[in-house]
C-alpha cells in the first residue's frame, strides 16, 4: 500500500496529541505535558489576542483589562495573579516567541525531575511571587507609576524555573556556565527592550529558588517525604509570604478608595 507523502514523517497525527489516551501514556512516561499545555494555552490567547487587535479593539482591552495584572486594582481582581501569566502582548511577536522558546528549553527537564504537579507548583508560585514582588516595588517607588502599570507575561514564572534549574545543576555539581549564559541574557531583557517587568523576574526568580532550595535543602524531619509533598507544604509556605507582601503593598496603595 502506498504511503501518503508527509514533510514530517515521525510527526504524531493532531488526533493523537489530543487524545485522551495519547495524554494518559505520556503523563506516566514523564513527557513534558505540563509545559505543553502551558505553552499551547499561551499561544492560543496571543491568538486570540491578536485577533480581536485586528477585528474588535474594545473586545481586546476587556480581555487585558480582565487578566493582566495592575498593582492598583490587583486586591479587588486578585485572579490576575494567575491570569496575567498566560498573556502576552498582541503587539509583539518576540514577546511570545521567546517566552514561549525559554520555556521549551528548560520546563520539559524540570518537570521529568520533579514530576508534573510539583513542577506546576513551582511555575505557580514563581509566577504569583513575581505578581507579589511587582506589588512591593509599587509600593516603595516614589513616582507611583509602578501602581498603574499593566503587567503580563510568563517571565516571572520562567525565572522561577531558571532559579530551580541553578539550584538543580548546583546541588547535581553540574556546569553551571550554560545556565547562567541563558540566565544572563534574560535578566539583561529589561535593558534590551522596552517596558518590560523586571521586578516580576526578580520576585519569580527568589520566589523559585526558593522553593526549591527548601525542597531539597530544608526541614531535616521532611527530607525524606515525597518530593510532591515537600512541594505542596513549601508552596504552601512561599505563598502565605506572598500573600503577607501582597497586603502590606497595598496598604501603601495610593489608589486604596477603589477596593
Amino acid at each position: 500500500m502506498t504511503q501518503r507523502f508527509s514533510l514530517f514523517p515521525d510527526s504524531p497525527q493532531l488526533k493523537n496529541v489530543f487524545s485522551a489516551r495519547s495524554v494518559k501514556v505520556r503523563w506516566r512516561s514523564g513527557a513534558p505535558v505540563i509545559t505543553e499545555i502551558l505553552i499551547v494555552t499561551c499561544v492560543a490567547l496571543w491568538i486570540i489576542e491578536m485577533l480581536l487587535r485586528m477585528t474588535w479593539r474594545p473586545g481586546l482591552q476587556a480581555l487585558l483589562g480582565f487578566t493582566m495584572l495592575q498593582p492598583a486594582t490587583a486586591c479587588i481582581h486578585p485572579w490576575t495573579f494567575i491570569t496575567s501569566m498566560f498573556i502576552h502582548s498582541p503587539n509583539s511577536l518576540w514577546h511570545i516567541v521567546f517566552n514561549m522558546l525559554t520555556l521549551w528549553s528548560v520546563g520539559p527537564y524540570l518537570e521529568k525531575l520533579m514530576g508534573h504537579w510539583s513542577y506546576l507548583m513551582l511555575y505557580l508560585l514563581s509566577g504569583i511571587g513575581g505578581g507579589a514582588v511587582t506589588m512591593a516595588w509599587a509600593a516603595i517607588d516614589s513616582s507611583g507609576q509602578g501602581w498603574v502599570s499593566g503587567v503580563y507575561g510568563a517571565s516571572g514564572a520562567i525565572f522561577g524555573l531558571f532559579a530551580a534549574m541553578l539550584v538543580v545543576y548546583h546541588n547535581m555539581h553540574e556546569d553551571l556556565r550554560s545556565m547562567l549564559v541563558w540566565m544572563g541574557i534574560n535578566f539583561l531583557m529589561p535593558i534590551i527592550v522596552p517596558n518590560v517587568a523586571w521586578q516580576a523576574h526578580i520576585g519569580g526568580f527568589v520566589f523559585g529558588g526558593l522553593l526549591t532550595l527548601l525542597t531539597i535543602y530544608g526541614v531535616r524531619s521532611l527530607r525524606y517525604k515525597p518530593v510532591i509533598v515537600k512541594f505542596g507544604i513549601y508552596s504552601a509556605v512561599l505563598l502565605v509570604i506572598a500573600i503577607i507582601l501582597i497586603v502590606w503593598s497595598n496598604s501603601l496603595n495610593p489608589f486604596g478608595w477603589l477596593l
